[in-house]
Order: structure tokens, then sequence, then C-alpha cells
């Protein structure tokens, strides 16, 4: 039963939660954040740490990442946390992938996007990660900046408590009476659908994806990865590529060589860490019951492809691990009001850490906060 006092209420402290509580705080809220957890555990420090405003779709998504963007970065230096704003990388080591990432760079700065097409040599001037066998050159992008997801989340509930006075209750779990105590509440509880307002997502159009990745051990001191790296297979996945007509080529080419890797959703994303670890991953398993068990074969199909552009000392794969996130079969997030002064948002579908401060801004303004 919640009992603490506070203008707002937030159910949930993964990244979707703390942006939210920081934005509520930032405007003189008092906040309390209830977490069932003894710390946050879900997707949002199971993923790259990659704020990614160039895989969303132009437009209104891609104005809210940059401006997330901005927020974080903000968030980031007040917080005296490390992050690294290296940009990213998109190479290319086929023609047809090559068609697709010129396309884009032709096209996208029209549309608001910072992004040119290097050469291979332009390419290995701004890393030493990669393999210059075959190379044809990348999509570069100054905006991506990477963070370490553990860290932040296990920092940033300390920072928002010494700073801004919001309260943490851990291990503790509320139901939709409790919300009522107060004069609103925000819930932030990412794939779990049962335990708050069940109804709202069934047939609501939400559903499950898991996904499977992995860390290495850490570099030689010293050793940088330079901007986070993409590859061929990322250009399929997000929908910013979509405005390229050279596409449906790469895809049928992908389809019929390689099926295995559509069939278990894979593109390969390559971001380090503070301790200097690499992670690597990932695939898309998608479905409200989400399989406990992993596939040894998906990491060996996401490892194979990331040693055909990848190369670091130390490869040597130190955990596995899966996460697990909602998303919507047709919107970028799920936001509803259940209740009288009560908002749900979830289901931003991979893109949390890079949506996460834009979209609670724009919650709390529509709330009238």
């Amino acid at each position: 039963m919640a009992t603490q006092s506070a203008d707002v209420a937030i159910v949930g402290a993964g990244i979707l939660g703390i942006a939210h509580a920081y934005a509520l705080a930032r405007r003189g809220r008092s906040v309390v954040v209830f977490e069932r957890s003894p710390q946050a555990s879900g997707a949002s420090v199971r993923n790259f740490g990659m704020l990614w405003p160039i895989g969303q779709p132009p437009g209104r998504m891609h104005q809210m990442a940059l401006r997330s963007r901005q927020l974080w970065v903000e968030a980031l230096d007040a917080a005296r946390f490390p992050y690294f704003p290296t940009g990213s990388l998109h190479v290319v080591y086929r023609e047809d992938e090559a068609a697709v990432a010129r396309e884009f760079c032709e096209a996208a700065p029209k549309l608001g996007y910072q992004c040119e097409w290097l050469d291979a040599a332009g390419v290995m001037s701004r890393t030493h990660a990669l393999r210059p066998e075959g190379l044809l050159g990348a999509i570069w992008s100054p905006t991506e900046i990477t963070v370490d997801p553990r860290l932040v989340l296990a920092q940033f509930p300390l920072f928002l408590t010494e700073n801004y006075g919001v309260q943490f209750c851990w291990n503790t779990v509320i139901h939709a009476n409790d919300l009522s105590t107060f004069g609103a509440a925000i819930v932030c509880t990412g794939h779990d659908f049962e335990t708050l307002y069940p109804e709202v997502f069934r047939g609501s159009g939400v559903t499950r994806c898991k996904l499977q990745m992995m860390r290495t051990r850490a570099q030689p001191e010293g050793w940088q990865l330079g901007p986070a790296l993409a590859a061929g297979l990322t250009l399929r996945f997000y929908e910013s590529f979509q405005i390229c007509k050279t596409l449906p080529a790469l895809k049928q080419r992908i389809a019929a060589e390689t099926p295995e890797y559509d069939r278990w959703g894979i593109h390969v994303l390559v971001s380090q860490t503070t301790g200097g670890e690499l992670t690597i991953g990932d695939s898309h398993e998608y479905g409200a019951a989400v399989d406990p068990f992993d596939r040894s074969e998906i990491d060996d199909l996401v490892l194979r492809y990331a040693r055909g552009f990848l190369q670091a000392p130390q490869l040597e794969i130190a955990q596995h691990w899966h996460g697990v996130y909602a998303k919507h079969s047709n919107l970028p997030y799920l936001s509803v009001s259940p209740a009288p002064n009560v908002r749900v948002v979830t289901a931003t579908g991979g893109s949390g850490m890079t949506l996460s401060f834009g979209l609670a801004e724009q919650t709390v303004s529509e709330m009238g906060f």
C-alpha cells in the first residue's frame, strides 16, 4: 500500500520512469517512484546504451529523439555520469548495402539528419575497430551517444534523490487503488501488462520482444571502439532507412542468402561500456509469451556476422543474456489514460533509451505540469 506523500507517483524505475521523474522534479513537483524489484533489472539495463536518433523515422519521432538527446546530455553532465559522444558508423561491405547508404546520405540531410557518406579511407580514419578488407564505406553520423545503462540506471536514482528530493520505494508492488491517493500518476512498467490496468493492454496491439545479447571481456586499457558500429543488416531494421528506394533489393538479397538472419530478426550493433567491454547483439523474437531459454545458435549467428566487420583485441564473450521490451504493432509508443490523472507510457519498441527524455517531456507537458 502506498503511504508516501508526493504530487506525482511514478511506477517503474526503468529509464522511462527515471526520465519522467527527472522531468517532473525539474518543474518543481514532488515525486515518488515505486519499483517492484530491488533495482531496475528489465530492458533498461539489458541494452546497448545507445542513444540512436539516426534510427528514428523522419519528422516528429526524429525531432523527439534529437530533443531527447539534448536533455540526456544536460542530465548526464549535471550528474557527472560518463558517456561517449562518439557518433555512429553504419559500415558496408556489399554493393547493395553501399547503394542504400549512399542514397540515405543524399536524402537524409534534407530531412533533418546529420550524416554523410565516407569512403573506406574516411571510415578507417575514424576507427581502428573495423576490418579493412572489402570495406566500401559507411554512413557517418555525429549525433549518436553511448552510455553505460547499468551504471546510469544504478546511479540516477541517487542523483534524483540528492538533488531533487525524489523518493524511491524499492521492492514495492503498487495497485491501481494505491495510485488514487496521489494527485497524478505515470505508469512506466515496460512489458509488465498484468499488474496495472491489464484492460488497457488487451487488444491494444502491444506485444513483447525478446532479444539476445552478449558482452566481451574488457579491452586492453586505452583501446577505444570509437563510434558505435552497425553494418548492412541494420539498414533493413530501422524505420529511418525506409526512405531508400534501393532498400527492397538489399532485403531480398539478405532473405535469399541468409534467411536465418530474418528468421531471428538479427541485426548487429556494437557499443562499448565505460569499463571497456564491447556489447554485441541482437535478435528479435515477438510474441506475448517469452521463451525463458536462450538459443546458442542465435548468439553464434550474431558473432559470426560481427566478426565479419569487427576487429578488437578481446572478443572472448564474458556474459550472455536476454532482454524483453514492449512494442506496439504500428505506433512508436503507447500513451493512454486509463483513469483520471493517470497516464500509462510504454511500448517504445527498443527505442526507450533514445526517446525516454523527449517522451517524458512531452508526457508531463500534456498532463499540465
